[in-house]
């Protein structure tokens, strides 16, 4: 039996519902105000709340941003007069499932049930369906169905066990280190370390020791005996970040690393015999870097034995939504939120959206709207401004050279329609009351539109 918990100070009306939903089939309890409900929930453990708007000591708003702080996952419908219709549309807003208005029939209140209910089990198969699709899509750790990585992952799978030196290229964000992770996960070497570094991130003075150590008295502060990178590396894999950064003088050095096999720690007289599979990665054009004399040529060559280039996300936008899903689900268990739901606009301006920040970039900005929002549902109020203003379809016409009025209107009106559909929660009869017309002249419109709720 689905059990519902009625919020309310009027007493009649709590029993009168009772008393109604019970010969319907569900197991109810009562409480009179936003504070004996929060004790009642502990309890009784809801899956439904039906509350009033206003009450004293404690209203259904603040008893809903309560159980929100608190991670319950009950289904929240509220009830308002009709002076209080702004308030049951903030608390929609706020996370609330629907509304109804006072006075109301029984029969209301059992589909208005209803629609939850099959919303939740719509949202469970959804959830299995999403969760199904990424795992699908997994290679290690990264996620992707477009061709281009696709293509990444087969060439992975094959040369894994080689030792061959691996290149990574593709702009800030693509996810390199998970390829090179990747390639040593799927080898023999998974056993052993995966070391990684940024040759931009060290200073120039210190990478030496960084990479290769020291032996105790060989500067200043070598006050021991310290192994570098390539002997912690050692039957492992080396991910040297940012190679285009190393300075001329120690990409020698890592030639002869490379070549021979062998490192000599500063200070040190005697050569190290190590077992480092060397994978590099880099944002730079290493050919442009060669013309430029900034990088050598003959180590270009040495690390550009296997090629891999990871496009950026733009490029591949068949994955963006394979890679919302994922940091959905794991900023929930990571953050404790409950958020599995964003407004169909959400979705669109995520996947039309330019990515500069690629793959990092649009787990930030999830992670961040997942903070900020109020509800369990993201909205477009909770991206960025970046996001908006990159697509923001007024904006764009008004900006561009086109005169005709029928067209112009158009693309408002649509999106005028799109943005009372958000601010109400899909509510189509309260979206007509802010635009000003019918209810059935806004239903040919999102017909008219495709939009979708």
């Amino acid at each position: 039996m689905k059990r519902v918990l009625v919020v309310d100070d009027e007493e009649s009306l709590r029993l009168v519902l009772r008393t109604f939903l019970k010969r319907k089939g569900y197991q109810v309890e009562l409480a009179e105000n936003g504070v004996a409900a929060l004790a009642m929930v502990e309890s009784f453990g809801p899956d439904f709340i039906i509350t009033d708007v206003r009450m004293p000591k404690m209203g259904g708003l603040d008893l809903l941003t309560t159980l929100r702080a608190k991670g319950n996952l009950a289904t929240v419908i509220v009830m308002s007069a009709y002076g209080n219709v702004d308030l049951a549309i903030e608390a929609i807003k706020s996370g609330a499932y629907d509304y109804v208005q006072k006075p109301f029939k029984n029969d209301e209140i059992l589909l208005t049930l209803r629609k939850a209910e099959e919303r939740e089990s719509l949202r469970r198969e959804n959830r299995v369906l999403r969760e199904q699709m990424v795992k699908e899509n997994v290679f290690e750790k990264m996620i992707a169905k477009s061709e281009a990585m696709l293509d990444i992952f087969r060439t992975i799978a094959k040369v894994a066990e080689f030792k061959t030196t691996a290149l990574i290229t593709g702009e800030s964000g693509v996810g390199k280190e998970l390829v090179a992770l990747a390639l040593h996960q799927r080898s023999a070497r998974r056993a052993h370390s995966f070391v990684a570094v940024n040759c931009g991130a060290i200073p120039e003075a210190l990478l030496e020791s960084e990479l290769f150590g020291h032996q105790r008295g060989a500067f200043t502060d070598a006050h021991r005996d310290r192994a570098g990178l390539f002997e912690q590396a050692d039957r492992g894999t080396l991910f040297l970040d940012e190679i285009g950064e190393l300075p001329l003088g120690l990409q020698v050095k890592l030639l002869r690393a490379l070549q021979e096999d062998t490192i000599r720690r500063i200070g040190d007289s005697r050569d190290i015999k190590v077992d480092v599979r060397i994978v590099a990665a880099t944002h730079r054009d290493l050919t442009a870097e060669v013309k430029a004399g900034r990088f050598r040529e003959d180590l270009f060559y040495r690390i550009n034995v296997l090629h891999i280039h990871v496009p950026p996300l733009r490029e591949r936008r068949e994955d963006i939504g394979l890679l919302i899903d994922h940091f959905l689900e794991r900023n929930n268990a990571r953050l404790g939120t409950d958020i599995h739901r964003m407004h169909p606009d959400v979705r669109r301006l995520l996947n039309e959206y330019g990515w500069p920040g690629n793959v990092r970039e649009l787990e930030n900005t999830l992670e961040r709207a997942m903070v900020l929002t109020d509800g369990d549902v993201l909205l477009t109020s909770d991206l960025p401004e970046r996001i908006h203003q990159a697509r923001d379809p007024i904006r764009l016409h008004l900006g561009s050279d086109e005169l005709s009025i029928k067209k112009t209107s158009r693309i408002i009106e649509e999106e005028l329609i799109r943005r009372a559909l958000q601010k109400t929660g899909g509510n189509r009869t309260h979206a007509a009351k802010f635009l000003e017309i019918s209810h059935r002249a806004l239903l040919y419109k999102i017909k008219d539109y495709e939009i979708e709720l």
